[in-house]
């Protein structure tokens, strides 16, 4: 049984958040903007953020020319370029919010690769900036094919190397530190190991109902509103959402003597990644190789993607180098029928922020605002 210090003081709040990741740890402070006395707990199931957050690669981008030219075709250019906005005010909200030093921002530029077989479209390429130039009062993109041959890759196996000279990178580990920091510097209680079993809505709230693996019953936090920023795992409190997640696999070198290369880097429409971190190179992606694998809340590896990305490594972007492969994991991502993230309320008192499509450093400092508005002003 609970004590009565426990149930006055640990289980009643005005918020409650499911979720400590950046979108979570985003609506506490846009909240606590709005109502600096408001109470607040943070509820994660893991010991650490468990989706993506902390498994990402630290991707302060745009995004790749292809990725966003197929954006562009599947979504119309008024959403494309509310997107685009959205994710450069989120990210300059978190980079405002943290201080760049604290984040480690490097603004290192973007570099897309394209394949052999591959070519530019020049029409395509002055259309974009040209819509681009609406947000940014400058063109984004623009070819240098020399940086193959600069930045050591093979020349054999790609023709040209767009340029995007507003993306960045972050250290990922240490933004959620700083996040977590000012989050409990705003007097929120923040629990790890605290699965939500259940949420049900009452007249006046909302009752979340945590499990308690140290006791026979579980614990019962009751709150007047109730934000969901569990991304890809939201439609476990509520399937009908259109939700479907996306597993990432990821690895990283040991350490690369005179590495070259500094930014980030893509290919094939964005679907692989990878990165200077600390001489090594972080490399990411493949899910299109296997998206029927992919598609699960399930962590662990996919050999296939592994192998995939294994010889990308070493016969594309390091060829000849010896390296090794010293760590592999996977984060789960949330995807939709669109790239549009899903922000809303879903009952009175309860809202939903999720489904970031793979953007979430750009976009999550944003959506945490846009979860902060529904709740305290609805």
């Amino acid at each position: 049984m609970i004590s009565y210090w426990e149930k006055m003081h640990f289980l009643y709040y005005d918020y409650v958040i499911i979720g400590s990741g950046i979108t979570g740890l985003s609506a506490v402070c846009s909240i606590k903007e709005r109502q600096p006395n408001a109470s607040i707990a943070v509820l994660e199931r893991g010991l650490l953020p468990t989706g993506a957050t902390t498994k990402n690669a630290g991707f302060a981008c745009i995004g790749s020319f292809t990725e966003k030219w197929h954006d562009l075709e599947l979504m119309g250019e008024d959403a494309f370029l509310q997107l685009i906005e959205d994710r450069w005010k989120g990210l300059a909200k978190l980079r405002s919010r943290l201080g760049d030093e604290q984040i480690e921002y490097a603004n290192n530029g973007g570099y897309e690769l394209l394949f052999a077989n591959q070519y530019i479209n020049e029409e395509q390429l002055h259309h974009m900036n040209g819509l681009l130039n609406k947000i940014f009062n400058q063109d984004v993109f623009k070819t240098d094919p020399s940086l193959i041959q600069a930045f050591g890759f093979n020349k054999q196996m790609l023709s040209n190397v767009i340029v995007n000279p507003l993306d960045a990178q972050i250290n990922s580990g240490k933004m959620m530190r700083a996040l977590y920091r000012m989050a409990a510097s705003l007097n929120t209680y923040i629990a790890t190991g605290a699965e939500v079993m259940n949420i049900e809505e009452t007249e006046n709230g909302v009752n979340v109902i945590v499990n308690n693996p140290l006791l026979p019953e579980p614990l019962l936090f009751k709150s007047n509103k109730v934000a969901i920023c569990t991304n890809a795992f939201t439609g476990k409190f509520f399937p009908e959402l259109d939700i479907t997640p996306g597993r990432g696999q990821v690895i990283v070198t040991e350490p690369i003597h005179n590495l070259k290369m500094k930014g980030v880097f893509s290919f094939d429409e964005g679907y692989y990644y990878f990165r200077n971190i600390d001489n090594r190179i972080l490399f990411g992606g493949g899910r299109n190789l296997d998206f029927d694998g992919e598609t699960t809340t399930e962590f662990g590896p996919n050999q296939k993607i592994l192998d995939q990305l294994s010889y990308y490594l070493h016969e594309m972007i390091l060829p000849g180098n010896k390296m090794k492969i010293e760590q592999q994991w996977s984060g789960i991502m949330a995807f939709g029928k669109n790239k549009l993230p899903l922000v809303q309320k879903v009952s009175e008192h309860i809202a939903v922020g999720a489904r970031l499509n793979g953007m979430g450093i750009a976009l999550s400092s944003k959506i945490g605002e846009e979860i902060a508005t529904l709740l305290v002003n609805g």
